[in-house]
């Protein structure tokens, strides 16, 4: 982490940290997702029990001087309080609101079990908030096909084997700046490292395959600290997250699918739908494929389209029987 990001904690907020990134694997972006969201409580106990003044601006109150003492005191009410009071912020959804609460049960949770500095934890009953559940936005396999084909420039060879790893094998925008050429193995598998740095093998088919093939010819040799990384930037370092987004934008702007809301993870979305409704991959392999710690996240991909929907009901045996005449009319 940043150590000036570490300069105002408490001893026990960055030993948390630390034990977070160190012992459990936890991502630097998961870990400071977890700072900033004690720290914004820290800083609402100070301002809701008076030990800020009430003419500081909330993002300029410090915490290093909050004591454990302090923290043996909180409660279950503080901890609402502090839920109610993120909804005054519209930044906080229901998502932001549900990922403060898990930063505060996994807090409490080492306080009391790991670092044995609280008898009692105090969220203990504390219930993550309700979130309402979205269908992924992904490209059709026309469109898919439409943004491969349309890959263009000079660097068409980088861009067409970025977006065909993400549409081919669902991987994660960290997952792919982070292979090595080392992590590509003769028997036509990938090695990748995911969340919380579980390594897991992914298979390429011939798509993969030869899209790797035509870049590693014209990649270019580098002598840098950077030079095992697959991908690499005009200055030979590794790509960045950021600019592998600006890629996959541009590839879509020039497919013409622009202004749809289409990202880089809305590919993952994709090659995971794509697979189990076209592919037909059982939901628990689908699980694997992705890297999923819990089979109810893979589950949301489970979702049929529109499409499907229409062809389902018109394949109904009694989609086509009509209504019998009425006596009179068959008289007549």
């Amino acid at each position: 982490m940043n150590q000036n990001l570490l300069d105002d904690c408490p001893s026990y907020l960055r030993d948390f940290l630390f034990y977070m990134e160190t012992i459990k694997g936890r991502s630097t972006k998961t870990v400071e997702a977890y700072y900033i969201d004690l720290r914004t409580f820290l800083r609402f106990l100070k301002r809701f029990r008076g030990l800020a003044p009430s003419n500081l601006e909330f993002s300029e109150i410090r915490i290093a001087d909050i004591s454990i003492d302090a923290i043996r005191s909180v409660t279950l009410s503080d901890v609402y309080e502090f839920l109610n009071y993120t909804l005054s912020d519209r930044k906080n959804g229901a998502k932001t609101r549900s990922r403060k609460v898990s930063s505060l049960r996994s807090f409490f949770h080492y306080l009391t079990t790991k670092a044995n500095l609280l008898e009692e934890n105090p969220v203990l009953n504390l219930e993550v908030p309700a979130t309402r559940k979205t269908l992924p936005k992904y490209l059709s396999l026309e469109e898919s096909l439409e943004l491969l084909t349309s890959i263009d420039g000079k660097d068409k060879e980088r861009d067409y084997c970025i977006v065909t790893l993400f549409l081919n094998c669902g991987m994660r925008l960290s997952e792919l700046v982070g292979i090595n050429l080392s992590d590509i193995k003769e028997d036509h598998t990938l090695r990748v490292v995911g969340k919380g740095n579980k390594e897991r093998v992914i298979y390429l088919n011939r798509a993969c395959l030869d899209a790797l093939e035509d870049y590693r010819r014209v990649r270019p040799v580098v002598q840098t600290s950077d030079k095992n990384a697959l991908f690499l930037s005009k200055q030979g370092r590794r790509i960045s997250n950021r600019r592998v987004e600006q890629i996959v934008n541009d590839c879509l702007k020039r497919a013409g699918l622009s202004g749809k809301g289409y990202s880089v993870h809305k590919l993952r979305h994709t090659a995971a739908t794509l697979m189990y409704q076209h592919g037909g991959v059982d939901v628990r392999l689908l699980q694997d494929i992705l890297g999923h710690s819990n089979l109810g996240t893979t589950e949301i991909y489970t979702h049929v389209s529109n499409k499907q929907l229409e062809e389902a009901a018109v394949k109904n045996p009694l989609s086509s029987v009509k209504p019998r005449g009425k006596k009179k009319d068959a008289e007549e």
